[in-house]
């Protein structure tokens, strides 16, 4: 649909724009990316033919932009720019109107019902219909940027080019609008160009990205071939992590500050944990970087108050979500800022050591509730619904790890559990074989991210060698205690 060849040129005798090539193909969006003063705007100036090129060629539908008339081209190409002057006051209505324009034959004199259609049809799209009767100028800037994206829909172009078209928008309305962009491009086969200063919508929302550098291209692909963490950092001169988003394959990123905010320090002590007849407790001194597989607020996050809940044998667990923020809530307890796990042990058989090298020192509480002991290797063969029992485990350390150590260090401690229940004897009561875990554990890796970085927590790392010989010990001490009252029982 749209060819860019060789581009080159910019303002009077300054060259802004140097040797750019891309194509996009028709019912794609492109995403122009690139900081401030990276010639995007006008690179969108020279694609759209108010600023001639010095070299190289725009080409529309395989004809070359200069072939076009001026009616010609606004049916093929609609714009809008980043900026809007009105010079006389319009209604929102007439406002949008003037995107049919190009589809009229003299000044409007040839308004058909199609025309009303497509206009009412931008109007609701972009949620500016209830504004038709007012004047632009007592319109915010959010909304008089909603009016004039009607009008670029309204003329009805097969090439849309836009600059930033969520700015000024709140995210409600920057949703919506991407949201219909994206659609009239999967239906209508529309194709557009579009500058974003937003890299996640532009990841989130385009087919290819194209990152401008000093008004060259840097990159150009797929969304994850050009938001690339270093290349990104690079390019805009600013500490960037990459992240996958939680429900596309596409790229995102979160600044970082330049210098390390200070935070209070977060050790974390044996002595801090606080047992009751109802939970075990732990609240840090400021929040860590957590993983796990807990009840509440299970994932990747930052939290500073942990709970191992005692809980009868008949908890209703169709609740559990509702239930455990009002369990949170009656004792103080922030619900977005606790993880909480569940067991049916009492938690007088918790187990809570502490593990340490010269400079490194790990913090391990395990509760381990084997009555439903399963191996992995025959659930095949089980029909029975996963009941409460649960071997809990959290793994505090006092570092900082890297994603892939977090992960590392969540195998570590559930091969140390594994061994534990084989040190110990427990048997799957279906299969008479050694059991692996129970049919409903947690494992918890939380750190204060202070100190030294460890990237890896491997079995034969420092922090992998603590994690495995802490998690082993203390598990066994802990299914003891669960044997011994049993026992007493």
């Amino acid at each position: 649909m749209l060819k860019v060849n060789n581009l080159a040129g910019g303002y009077a005798n300054v060259e802004i724009i140097k040797n750019v090539t891309f194509h996009v193909e028709k019912g794609k969006i492109l995403g122009i990316l690139g900081p401030n003063g990276s010639g995007k705007s006008t690179l969108l100036k020279m694609i759209s033919g108010v600023i001639r090129p010095t070299s190289g060629q725009v080409i529309i539908d395989e004809k070359p932009i200069e072939s076009y008339e001026v009616k010609q081209l606004a049916k093929k190409m609609a714009v809008l720019p980043q900026l809007h002057a009105s010079t006389f006051s319009n209604a929102v209505y007439d406002a949008v109107s003037l995107g049919r324009y190009p589809h009229q034959s003299g000044f409007f004199s040839t308004w058909s019902k199609e025309d009303e259609e497509i206009v009412h049809r931008a109007m609701d799209s972009t949620g500016v219909t209830r504004y038709k009767d007012q004047y632009l100028e007592f319109l915010s800037g959010g909304e008089q940027q909603r009016v004039f994206i009607a009008q670029a829909l309204a003329q009805n172009a097969e090439l849309l080019l836009l600059d930033e078209p969520t700015n000024h928008l709140d995210i409600a309305h920057q949703k919506q609008i991407l949201d219909m962009i994206r659609l009239q491009v999967e239906q209508n086969e529309l194709t557009v160009v579009s500058i974003f200063h937003d890299i996640n919508l532009a990841s989130l929302y385009c087919d290819e990205l194209l990152l401008l550098e000093n008004g060259e291209v840097r990159a150009f692909g797929l969304p994850h071939e050009v938001v690339l963490q270093e290349q990104i950092a690079d390019v805009y001169q600013a500490r960037v992590a990459t992240y996958p988003h939680p429900e596309l394959p596409k790229p995102q990123i979160t600044m970082l500050p330049t210098k390390e905010m200070e935070r209070a320090v977060a050790k974390v002590c044996v002595e801090d944990f606080h047992i009751t007849k109802d939970y075990i407790e732990y609240r840090a001194k400021a929040p860590l970087k957590v993983v796990s597989s807990a009840v509440h607020n299970a994932g990747i996050g930052w939290y500073e108050t942990f709970l191992n809940r005692s809980i009868a044998q008949d908890y209703e667990i169709e609740r559990v979500e509702e239930e455990t923020i009002e369990f949170l809530m009656a004792r103080g307890f922030s619900p977005t800022n606790s993880v909480v796990m569940m067991t049916a042990v009492e938690t007088n058989c918790v187990e809570i050591q502490k593990f340490s090298t010269n400079e490194l020192e790990i913090i391990i509480m395990v509760t381990a509730g084997i009555g439903n002991g399963v191996d992995v290797t025959k659930t095949y063969l089980r029909e029975d619904k996963p009941h409460i029992g649960t071997i809990n485990t959290w793994v505090f350390i006092n570092g900082r790890l890297t994603d892939e150590a977090f992960i590392q260090a969540m195998i570590t401690a559930t091969e140390a559990k594994t061994k534990a229940l084989a040190d110990q004897q427990v048997i799957d009561a279906l299969t008479g074989t050694i059991a692996t875990s129970t049919a409903t554990d947690s494992l918890l890796i939380a750190a204060t991210q202070q100190g030294k970085e460890m990237p890896y927590a491997g079995p034969i790392t420092e922090v992998g060698k603590l994690i495995g010989r802490g998690v082993f010990e203390v598990t066994i001490q802990a299914i003891k205690k669960y044997k011994a009252l049993r026992e007493a029982l």
